[in-house]
């Protein structure tokens, strides 16, 4: 089989490395554009429409995340359901839609408006299509929701491209955030599934290699179910709150119960034994600075710190962290590669929680800090994401390492 044949052959493989390239390229842009102007320059004919500081959160959100997102689900999905997996022809053209829609919104200046949001607007329906049709093999709610969740992020790219367009219910920042908090809920489903899960799995192996039983029940990780509720719920409703552009007092509760959940559901997780296992310390990192994020963004929106440092928290912290954790993981596990993280993948999850906080100091110091902070943290998430391709590059075009390969 040809290299390029293997990389549209299975989901994780075309879109981890899609998302890992935009994640470069992307911030090495907006990096670019915010140096210039942090020397007195000035960039007049881009060559899109929109203001730059939505492209960027654009192409974050609807652009590195949704590339996240169908790498994931389409692994996934078919190993829970037992589906056929999505063919060489569904997964290539997939990314070419991807891709179109990358280059509709870079040259919208020379598009139809029009164009642009039929471009971008496509991804997501083919993809929810696809993964429906999976999942109806065996419907199980806990994972039929996330079809409605991508619906919610769809709204969310709706609300964007109708304000582009000029047309009623259009709102860019609400869509923007709507989106974002649309992968925050991902988030809190999915990660609330599989860190204490995986913590749970490392405990148990370490317990039998090293002593020859399994651990107490105590030792292991704990999950109390009105808990977890509480915490999808609220992140669900953050979502819905932030799309519809609810008061901010409503959606800073919101935002604070979510937090308070996220954090407190987290307590039994065992995450001081995942601290010292750089693969599951992701996890657990993410996991806590989604909780922050929302946290940090229920008090500014009640009149206390600033929102944007809080939705960089989120961004970059959560949505950044998590999906890094997963491509990686999920990469190493579907090549047949240690589930140990290689030093460069170390070293990127490390990166993303300092350059969460040093756009978080940017925001809430700007005039002392404003553009060393961001500017700083564009180059500090960049080396993390050159990182992560560096180390994965010959996971995603090479095959699969033989099973001996494999042992710890």
């Amino acid at each position: 089989m040809s290299a390029m044949k293997r990389l549209f052959g299975e989901g994780f493989r075309v879109f981890f490395l899609a998302a890992g390239i935009w994640a470069v390229v992307s911030i090495l842009v907006w990096g670019l554009y915010l140096g210039i102007h942090a020397a007195g320059g000035m960039l007049w004919d881009l060559p899109f429409t929109m203001a730059p500081h939505l492209w960027h959160g654009h192409e974050m959100i609807f652009g590195y995340g949704t590339a996240a997102m169908a790498g994931f689900f389409l692994t996934a999905v078919p190993n829970w359901t037992g589906a056929q997996a999505a063919r060489h022809a569904f997964i290539a053209s997939a990314a070419a839609l991807w891709l179109a829609g990358r280059a509709a919104v870079w040259y919208s200046a020379a598009l139809p408006d029009s164009l642009v949001a039929a471009i971008c607007l496509g991804f997501l329906p083919i993809l929810g299509a696809k993964l429906a049709m999976q999942l109806v093999k065996r419907p199980k709610p806990q994972n039929m929701m996330f079809l409605a969740l991508i619906t919610l992020l769809w709204l969310g790219e709706w609300r964007v491209q109708l304000d582009w367009m000029g047309l009623p219910w259009g709102d860019a920042e609400a869509g923007l955030r709507g989106g974002l908090y649309a992968l925050v809920a991902m988030i809190a489903v999915l990660g609330g599934r599989v860190t204490p899960a995986f913590t749970r799995n490392a405990i148990i192996r370490e317990s039998l290699e090293a002593h020859g039983h399994e651990p107490a029940e105590t030792a292991l990780p704990e999950k109390r179910a009105h808990l977890e509720k509480l915490a999808i719920i609220a992140a669900i409703a953050t979502a819905i709150g932030a799309l519809a552009g609810l008061p901010d007092l409503i959606e800073g509760t919101v935002m604070l119960v979510f937090g308070l959940a996220q954090m407190t559901r987290m307590i039994g997780w065992k995450s001081g034994f995942a601290m010292t296992r750089p693969i599951l310390a992701a996890l657990h990192l993410a996991m806590a600075l989604t909780g922050l994020g929302a946290l940090l963004g229920g008090l500014a929106l009640l009149g206390f710190g600033s929102e944007i440092g809080a939705l960089h928290v989120t961004a970059i912290g959560g949505v950044g962290g998590m999906t890094l954790a997963m491509m990686s993981r999920a990469t190493l596990g579907h090549t047949g590669r240690p589930l140990i993280a290689p030093y460069g993948i170390a070293l990127s999850y490390a990166l993303l929680p300092l350059a969460a906080a040093l756009r978080w100091v940017a925001s809430a110091f700007p005039a002392e800090f404003y553009f060393t902070g961001v500017l700083g943290s564009a180059l500090v998430w960049t080396f993390a994401f050159a990182l992560y391709l560096a180390a994965l590059w010959p996971a995603f075009w090479l095959p699969r390492l033989p099973r001996m390969e494999t042992s710890r």
